[in-house]
C-alpha cells in the first residue's frame, strides 16, 4: 500500500464522487473532465490496493472499503479546510468565526433571534449562507461550513453526518391578500392549477413532499410554474401577481401573521418534517458551536412557547 502517493486531489475527487454517486457530476463540480476524475480515482484505488467504487445498475456505489475510507477522507479534507481558515483568521487579526448554512425557512423565521443571541454571548464573527439543502450539505461535508440548520435530509444525503431535531414544520400553499382563491368559499385544491405556481426546485429538500401531496390532492401538474427557493423573489412575485407559492411555513410566517399573505385551506400534514442541526459526525465541536446551539435552542423554545 503506497499511502504516501495519496494527494489532496485524490481525496477531493473521491469524496465528491461519494457524495454525488456520480463521477461525471463530481468532475463537473470540481472543474475537471470526467476522464481526469476517473484516472484520479483509479490512482487512489491502486494506492490503497482496494476497490472503493463498484457498478450498480446504471450508477455506482461505495464498496465496504470505500465507505470506511470516505469517512476518513472527508474528515481529512474538513480538517485541512479548518486549518487553512485558522491561518487566515490569524492573518486577519485572529477573530473567532462560525460559518452557518441555513435554509430559507430558518433564515426568515428564527435566525435573526439566534444571531442576536449568539453575538451577545460571544461577540464572534458569524457568517450565514442561505441556499438549497443539497448545496449546503455538500459545503458542510467539505468543511466549508461548520453547521447546517434546516430540514432533515434524505437518508442517502446523511452519510457521515449527524442530526439534532429542534422542531417540525409543514409546507403551505400561500397567496396574496385579495387573491381570487382567498376570497372564494368553494375552494378546491385542483383550482390551484389555473394560476401561476412557484414550486420548490427539484434539488430542494421539500420538493418530494410537495410532489407527493399534489398527487394525493389530485392537483394537475401546473403548466405555468416557476421553480425557485429564493424567498425574496417569492415574496415580490406573490405581491404583484395571482401566483400560488408552495413553500415551508417558516418562510412566510410573518406575512401570514400580518395579513399580507393568506394560507389556502389545504391539508399539508403529510409534508411535516423535522428541522434541526446537521453536523459532520466526525468533527470536533468548537466552543463557538456550543454557543450557537444554545442561542438556537433558546430561539426555538421561544417560538414553541408563542404558538
Amino acid at each position: 500500500m503506497e499511502t504516501m502517493q495519496i494527494k489532496t486531489r485524490h481525496l477531493a475527487v473521491f469524496v465528491e464522487t461519494a457524495q454525488r454517486m456520480s463521477v461525471g457530476k463530481a468532475a463537473a463540480a470540481l472543474g475537471l473532465s470526467q476522464p481526469a476524475a476517473t484516472r484520479t480515482l483509479r490512482e487512489l484505488e491502486a494506492a490503497l490496493d482496494r476497490p472503493l467504487l463498484a457498478r450498480e445498475g446504471r450508477g455506482i456505489r461505495l464498496t465496504p472499503a470505500g465507505e470506511e475510507f470516505c469517512r476518513h477522507a472527508a474528515a481529512s479534507l474538513a480538517a485541512l479546510r479548518r486549518g487553512v481558515d485558522a491561518v487566515q483568521d490569524l492573518a486577519s487579526g485572529g477573530r473567532a468565526a462560525l460559518r452557518i448554512g441555513a435554509l430559507p425557512t430558518v433564515s426568515a423565521r428564527i435566525m435573526p433571534k439566534v444571531a442576536a443571541g449568539f453575538l451577545a454571548d460571544t461577540g464572534a464573527l458569524l457568517t450565514i449562507v442561505t441556499g438549497e439543502n443539497t448545496v449546503l450539505l455538500e459545503r458542510l461535508a467539505r468543511g466549508e461550513l461548520d453547521v447546517v440548520v434546516g430540514r432533515l435530509a434524505a437518508p442517502e444525503r446523511m452519510f457521515g453526518l449527524s442530526f439534532e431535531h429542534l422542531y417540525s414544520e409543514e409546507v403551505r400553499f400561500v397567496v396574496r391578500r385579495g387573491h381570487p382563491l382567498a376570497d372564494t368559499h368553494a375552494f378546491a385544491p385542483a383550482d390551484i392549477a389555473a394560476f401561476p405556481v412557484i414550486m420548490p426546485t427539484p434539488g430542494s429538500v421539500i420538493r418530494p413532499f410537495v410532489e407527493r401531496l399534489l398527487i394525493t390532492l389530485a392537483v394537475p401538474e401546473p403548466e405555468r410554474r416557476i421553480e425557485s427557493v429564493s424567498d425574496s423573489f417569492g415574496r415580490a412575485f406573490l405581491r404583484e401577481t395571482n401566483a400560488v407559492w408552495i413553500i415551508s411555513e417558516g418562510v412566510v410566517a410573518d406575512e401570514i401573521a400580518a395579513g399580507a399573505f393568506v394560507a389556502l385551506p389545504v391539508d399539508t400534514a403529510e409534508t411535516r418534517g423535522a428541522v434541526g442541526l446537521t453536523l459532520r459526525a466526525d468533527q470536533d465541536r468548537p466552543p463557538l458551536l456550543d454557543a450557537f446551539g444554545r442561542a438556537l435552542r433558546a430561539a426555538t423554545a421561544a417560538r414553541r412557547a408563542s404558538q
